[in-house]
């Protein structure tokens, strides 16, 4: 979302390539580390990693787990060695294996100016990657601000994901840096004296390794039920996790059988056949007898097909009133990533955005890979008005669809945009909506829109539309033009 200046590795960086692989010291953590996770033992420091299933099968915690780590000051200013350190990370160490990392921070509201880096050691060959950024705008994917999710007092402010694939080592660093740097590292300008103060890091840095477990349908070791609605002490009982997979597949019944992992595409006479039996009642006598404006339903992974572990989330549903527009982003996660693999990254994008961000369930309503093909995103039904976490400012009344990938400088898969195209067809004529058209929201407060105001917007938008960002990156955006005539034309327009 936002480019970073390359910069060289300093002498105290240099210094830590030096020291030994040694596990991560867990017991020091300041957060509460679940048993089951804790009794994961760390791999010996440079012992070539087994293949993941028998590692798998040796630990308790296989369905899935996450390691948060405090980040430590790599530099300090001898002039005030008591002022926040402007550079924190961790040295090289070998950790148990984990697929996907990010930093978060204690204060949501909070923002990271600076550059988070990483780089990895692959498990099974003992390679380590060369130093990878990770994005750290990232606020601009949340609950609105005054909703139960944001107010929960769980939430963190948060880096995007990245994924890295299964590694077993990792070295991190964050350093501070001013808005301005990116404009004075070509050199001072005529008659400046002083560059811009670097802003403080945000406090609490922690890095979040995350493992995705098996794609087996088992729950993880971590957390056995989930959440009560509005945390511990709301006074609403947690499902069991047997009732919260059948609560996550029943509200898909009209859709699939029970217990299905892939609802089916159906062809336009069967879609509209299920638009009037999913608006019985809805309709005015003249909007049954005339044609409905809908594409083919295409055919949706649900959350059992890419084995969410239905134990993480909050228990129960939130809705919006209706879906009046789409918000198109990118994961801004990366594209390393194969077409096989993407159960194990949305698995772990979930985990991160529960466990490590805080949020009740996963932020994005659906989410599509390179290949194109669609998944299920935050619980409570593909056909129904399911309120996400995705578009800070405009999370009502919409939904958000987000691209596996970055989209800044790589074009999107013509098998992507395709998917965006009929998943839009779709959604947005169940709720008799033109994706060619314009559509008004009422923002509840963005850094681009005031809250209350009410903000004339493109059906099919994408997250800059509504929030002053990158996202969903200059490629992806380029193309929602073309996602919208599709959409149309699928819609029979």
């Amino acid at each position: 979302m936002r480019g970073f200046l390359a910069s060289s590795i300093g002498v105290t960086c240099a210094a830590a390539l030096a020291l030994p692989l040694t596990p991560p010291a867990l017991a020091a953590t300041a957060r509460p580390v679940p048993a089951a996770e804790a009794a994961r033992p760390a791999p010996h420091a440079g012992t070539p990693a087994t293949a993941p299933a028998a590692r798998r099968a040796a630990e308790p915690s296989a369905a899935g787990s996450t390691q948060s780590l405090p980040l430590r000051p790599l530099t300090r200013d001898r002039a005030t060695p008591s002022a926040p350190a402007a550079e924190q990370g961790l040295s090289r160490r070998a950790v148990r294996h984990f697929s996907l990392v990010g930093v978060v921070w204690d204060d949501p509201d909070a923002e990271l100016h600076g550059r988070v880096q990483v780089r990895t050691r692959t498990a099974g060959t003992g390679t380590w990657s060369g130093w990878q950024d990770v994005e750290t705008h990232n606020a601009d994917h949340a609950a609105d601000r005054d909703t139960p999710e944001r107010a929960s007092g769980r939430v963190r402010g948060a880096t995007a994901p990245l994924w890295v694939g299964d590694s077993d080592g990792v070295e991190l660093r964050v350093r501070s840096e001013s808005d301005d740097s990116a404009a004075d590292s070509a050199g001072p300008a005529p008659g400046a004296r002083n560059l811009p103060a670097a802003p403080p890091l945000p406090s609490g840095l922690r890095l979040e390794l995350v493992d995705p477990g098996e794609d087996d349908g088992a729950s993880s070791g971590d957390e056995e039920e989930p959440r009560a609605a509005g945390g511990a002490n709301a006074g609403t009982p947690a499902l069991t996790e047997t009732s919260a997979v059948a609560e996550a597949s029943a509200v898909n019944a009209d859709l699939a059988p029970t217990g299905a992992t892939e609802i089916a595409a159906l062809g336009r006479t069967e879609t509209e056949q299920e638009y009037l039996a999913l608006n019985a009642g809805g309709l005015t006598e003249r909007q049954l007898r005339a044609k409905p404006y809908i594409g083919p339903r295409p055919g949706i992974v649900t959350r059992r097909g890419w084995g969410a572990n239905e134990g993480l989330r909050e228990s129960g549903f939130r809705y919006t009133k209706k879906v009046k527009a789409a918000f198109v982003h990118h994961t801004a996660s990366g594209n390393n990533y194969r077409c096989s693999q993407v159960p194990s990254l949305i698995r772990s994008i979930y985990r991160y955005h529960v466990k490590s961000m805080g949020w009740r369930d996963i932020g994005y309503n659906f989410l599509i890979d390179k290949c194109g093909k669609i998944y299920e995103g935050r619980a409570g039904g593909v056909a129904k008005p399911v309120l996400g976490a995705h578009t800070l400012g405009f999370n009502s009344n919409s939904m958000g669809i987000a691209v596996l990938g970055s989209y800044g400088a790589t074009k999107p898969s013509k098998s992507a945009v395709k998917a965006v195209a009929r998943l839009t067809a779709w959604k947005l004529g169940l709720y008799r909506v033109n994706p060619k058209g314009k559509t008004t929201l009422k923002s509840a407060g963005s850094n681009l829109h005031r809250k209350g105001k009410e903000v004339r917007l493109n059906v099919i938008s994408g997250h800059r539309d509504g929030f002053k960002t990158e996202c969903p990156g200059r490629k992806l955006y380029g193309k929602l033009g073309s996602a919208r005539s599709k959409a149309a034309r699928y819609q029979g327009r």
